[in-house]
């Protein structure tokens, strides 16, 4: 065989844990087999994680797709026996051509360590553009821009991040939030895992913006591969000078540190992250003072998710403008909404705030995986609302959700078919709750207990009223009396989960 050969295998968890590592290796052998030239690519994922691993063939017309790969179906690649796995030009295929890709444009287009590769399809252009202006400036662009907080508590970035600028301290910190705990959710793993340059230049960008010279990234225990992918990223940027002393000769200094969590969901909450960076137990701070002023060490930081600072690149590149025309209502720019549960095509989508939850969960996720009814989708993790047929027109933007007594938090979608029992889900939101508090305040750890002890009592069918009744008194108690959202917000999942059963049992 003739010319050199270039085939795009993605170095991503879904994919390994699907068999990419044993596809490479046959596509090696195969290649030695036939002498055929054979460049092997390892990019990040595309997102569409029902067809991984999926392999991709650099053609005349473009990248060629070949969906659901392994080992044996190599060496169809080599003598056209593949056609009935080919899936056509990757930018073609509709569930990926029909997202607004901003934050994860290079996700699955790019080699995820080469900085060459990254450079070339736009990497750093922002920070070149921010390195030429004032951190006022910046922060003002992100303002406009309308970028909100994408870790679930949706505050307005530039608001806290025009605090820390404010703050009269001799140092500053950047604390990325990589602790992604919520069930259904992947996005920030998919990210650092395909473009880690781009979260290292968002985090050097907000460094520029408020004065800081240190961060760190709080990465999840159970992420090693975000961790080994993450660390190489972090050695090349500073090896080109994008990282630590005097970057790019702009008189500025910044570096990141990588720390690792030790598998607690309430470190997603900032002031319990910061006291695990501090070294102490991860348990939540009372708030005043707010970590934009006191955060760690006592001093003002910036405390953002990974998919808020993967974002703010694209927008110094192109404009606050360009960014904020995406969206809708005070829901700017776009998100990933993750599709995940029983659900035919499980993946990420990037689209502009407003669309709807039925068009993700049919459109883009082809319902159930069963084939069954839908019965339920739960969206915001564990401690969102769990939404019926009636609300799957809701557009998702913040204010919807708020209205229907909902969350759009991590953009976790998870989908349950008719067989789910949802009085067994409302058990689980207490339970996980009882699991993964703190212990800190008395209504998250002691209601979480009781109350999956009366949702075990309806389940036995004892006393129906008096228990319904008393566990609505427990979420107001929770909801009301909880230090953070962990005790706060799991009355939410409870209550949508049982309204079904409240309603037809008549309680």
């Amino acid at each position: 065989m003739s010319d050199l050969m270039t085939i795009y295998v993605p170095l991503e968890s879904t994919a390994r844990s699907l068999g990419a590592d044993d596809v490479v290796l046959a596509i090696a052998e195969q290649a030695a087999r036939c002498g055929q030239d054979v460049e092997i690519i390892r990019n990040g994922s595309w997102g569409m994680s029902w067809l991984e691993p999926l392999v991709e063939v650099v053609t005349d017309r473009g990248r060629m797709a070949y969906g659901n790969m392994t080992a044996d179906d190599v060496p169809g690649l080599f003598d056209g026996g593949c056609e009935a796995m080919c899936l056509g030009l990757t930018a073609e295929i509709p569930y990926l051509g029909n997202q607004d890709r901003l934050t994860f444009g290079r996700c699955g287009l790019t080699d995820s360590l080469s900085l060459d590769d990254y450079q070339t399809h736009g990497g750093f252009r922002g920070l070149e553009k921010a390195l030429g202006m004032t951190a006022g400036q910046i922060v003002a662009q992100v303002t406009a821009s309308g970028l909100r907080g994408r870790g679930g508590a949706a505050f307005p970035t530039g608001v806290k991040w025009n605090t820390v600028l404010s703050a009269d301290s001799a140092r500053k910190y950047i604390c990325c939030n990589a602790d992604e705990g919520d069930s259904g959710s992947f996005a920030d793993r998919l990210l650092m895992e395909s473009d880690p340059f781009c979260l290292i230049e968002g985090m050097i960008i907000a460094a520029l913006a408020v004065g800081a010279d240190k961060g760190f990234i709080y990465l999840r225990s159970e992420y090693p591969l975000c961790k080994e992918i993450l660390s190489e990223a972090l050695i090349t940027a500073r090896a080109a000078g994008w990282l630590g002393e005097n970057i790019k000769a702009s008189g500025r200094d910044f570096d990141i540190e990588i720390r690792m969590g030790a598998g607690s969901y309430v470190c997603g909450e900032e002031t319990a992250m910061l006291e695990s960076l501090e070294g102490r137990r991860g348990m939540v701070r009372a708030k005043p003072p707010l970590p934009a002023l006191e955060g760690l060490f006592g001093q003002p930081t910036v405390v953002n998710n990974v998919l808020s600072l993967a974002t703010i690149p694209v927008i110094l590149d192109r404009g606050a403008e360009f960014y904020r025309n995406y969206g809708q209502g005070n829901s700017r720019g776009t998100t990933a909404f993750q599709l995940a549960g029983n659900i035919a095509r499980s993946g990420l989508v990037e689209k502009a705030f407003g669309i709807s939850l039925r068009e993700l969960v049919t459109d883009y996720g082809a319902g159930t995986a069963t084939g069954r009814p839908l019965k339920a989708v739960q969206v915001g993790g564990p401690l969102g609302a769990y939404l019926y047929e009636g609300d799957l027109d809701l557009p998702m933007d913040y204010e919807a959700f708020a209205d229907a007594g909902a969350v759009l938090g991590h953009g976790g979608i998870v989908v349950f078919d008719d067989s789910v029992d949802m009085v067994a889900q409302a058990k689980f939101a207490f339970d996980f709750c009882a699991l993964e508090s703190c212990g800190k305040c008395t209504p998250c750890r002691i209601g979480s207990v009781r109350g999956a002890e009366l949702v075990a009592k309806i389940q036995a069918g004892e006393d129906m009223a008096d228990n319904f009744s008393m566990i609505r008194e427990l979420c107001d108690v929770m909801e009301a009396g909880s230090l953070c959202a962990m005790g706060g917000m799991t009355p939410i999942p409870v209550l949508s989960a049982l309204k079904d059963f409240d309603r037809e049992s008549g309680q």
